[in-house]
Order: C-alpha cells, then structure tokens, then sequence
C-alpha cells in the first residue's frame, strides 16, 4: 500500500529492471529506425519565448546539450520526449545529473520501474557532483498498478505545494495501464483523467513538465493531447550506430548526439549542408570502481 499522505519514496532507493543493464555508456551502437513519427496533432504553445523561460535554470550552460535541451522547457507547459527507451533514457539520465550541477530538485513520477540510480549518481560524479547530493536533488514516486499511478498523480500538486521542485518528470506513465485486467473502456477513463488532471497541475505550479513517451505512446494516452497540459515542444529521439538524434517539433531543430574524446574533430566542421547540429559528447563518466552509495 501507498501512504496516501506521503506518496513519494526515498530518492536513494534502487529500482529494478527487466532488461540487461547497459551501464554507464550514453549512446548504446546497435541500428534502431532514424526516425520516429511526430505527433503532429499536439498544439504548440504560442507564447514569445522570452516569455516562457524558467525561473530558475533547469540545466547549465554546458556542455552544448544543456542549452539545446533547456530552450524546450517552459514554466506551466509540458515537453514530450517519444522514442525508444535505449536513446531517450540515457538522455534523461544526463538531464538527472545536469539538473544537480545547478542544484534543482526533480519530482520524478516513474511509470516503468526503469530509475537506475547508480547510474545516475556516476554520471552526477563525471559533472563534479557528489552522487549522494545528485540523488538527493531526485524525489522519486513509482506505481506498480495503474490505479496507484492515478492516486500518485492526483497527490502530484501536493507534494509539489510541498516541496517546490525545479522540474516535474513523467517517465512513461501509461505504461501499467496496458495491463489486459483493465477493461478498454476503464482505462481510456483513467488516462483522461490523468491528463486533465496533469493540464490542472501545470496552471497551478508554473514549472516546466517533462513526459516521456516510446514511439506510438500518444496514441495508448487518451485524452493528452486533447485535454491534457499547454505544450512547449515535442522532440523525438533515434538511436544509430554510435549516435542520438533529436528532432524538436517547434523549430524543427535537429542534433545529433557523437560521443567523441575531447579535442577530436569531426567531419561536421567542414560543411556539407546539412540542417543537423552535431554534438561531441566530451564528458563521458569517470571510471570508478566504487559505487556510488545508496543511502
């Protein structure tokens, strides 16, 4: 059971997972589709963007992938993030260890049972973080039942009064809500529920929301993109050989992710007409052979 009144776990407890653990290396080599389909039906916040800056900084100012993701991110409105769960994951673990070299705090409501905190807490280390202090910056709510994500949701603007946070993040909430022992009908119910509900927390918080979707995770959410929150953007994730790519919606930004040692050129440098921004990756995790601890 979940204490209703106390929803969110310790942010140090360790999760499982039901794949192989990848490690510390942010960008996995083997070929997935470079594209994933947008979700073009989502409405676009019109606000200047001067207008839409958060209070406080989410992320640095470096390296270079901060800045990219911060510009779609905005006080009272969601950004989604669709593709699969081996190139949006990573990314989401750097944005984890980015936000405590600011010192944020994270509201992390977890649909899929997948927050690897020692991963999280080495790369806050590779930033010059503590990992105890990057953990702590995390508060971490998870749900084993569709019906505990509802509740967990609904207690979201509670803890948020609570304890004001930086940044909200829905990881892959619809996930438990595939469960055949839900009728159809009960649990498109729910999932509108669950995105008015998200549309009411934002115009009350005024803090950026992050939700995270694998490819086609739209369409097994009823009712977000009708009802649910004001949209900042939408960016889709690919995974290639050695590479991420991001596509952002709103300016049809796209960057792709290389990690290569600092001072290494690339082939980008010298032209070629591409749209694409291209981004070394220079800071990967310090090899350590000490784990970080888990409170």
């Amino acid at each position: 059971m979940l204490d209703d009144d106390l929803p969110f776990s310790p942010p140090l407890d360790p999760v499982g997972t039901d794949e192989a653990d990848p490690g510390l290396e942010p960008f996995p080599a083997d070929p997935v589709p470079e594209t994933s389909p947008i979700p073009f039906r989502l409405r676009l916040a019109p606000l200047p963007r001067a207008r839409r800056q958060p209070a406080r900084p989410v992320l640095p100012s470096s390296p270079a992938l901060f800045p990219w993701l911060a510009r779609r991110l905005a006080p009272g409105e969601a950004t989604l993030w669709v593709g699969p769960r081996a190139a949006v994951e990573p990314i989401l673990e750097l944005l984890y260890a980015g936000n405590a070299v600011v010192r944020g705090r994270i509201s992390l409501l977890e649909g899929a049972n997948r927050f690897h905190p020692y991963r999280v807490g080495e790369l806050g280390r590779a930033f010059g973080v503590d990992a105890t202090r990057t953990l702590a910056g995390i508060r971490l709510a998870r749900a084993f039942t569709a019906y505990q994500m509802v509740a967990l949701v609904e207690g979201w603007a509670r803890e948020v009064r609570r304890r004001p946070p930086t940044l909200l993040v829905g990881h892959d909430l619809p996930t438990l809500f595939a469960d055949d022992e839900i009728p159809r009908e009960e649990r498109a119910a729910l999932l509108r529920h669950i995105a008015r509900t998200l549309g009411d927390l934002l115009h009350e918080a005024r803090v950026p929301l992050l939700l995270t979707l694998a490819p086609g995770g739209l369409d097994r959410f009823p009712g977000l993109a009708e009802a649910g929150p004001r949209w900042c953007d939408v960016v889709t994730f690919a995974r290639g050989p050695g590479t991420v790519r991001l596509r952002a919606l709103r300016d049809d930004a796209r960057l792709a992710l290389v990690p290569r040692p600092a001072g290494q050129r690339g082939m980008e440098e010298f032209g070629g007409g591409s749209a694409e921004e291209v981004i070394a990756w220079d800071v990967p995790p310090r090899p350590t052979a000490r784990r970080s601890r888990s409170g």
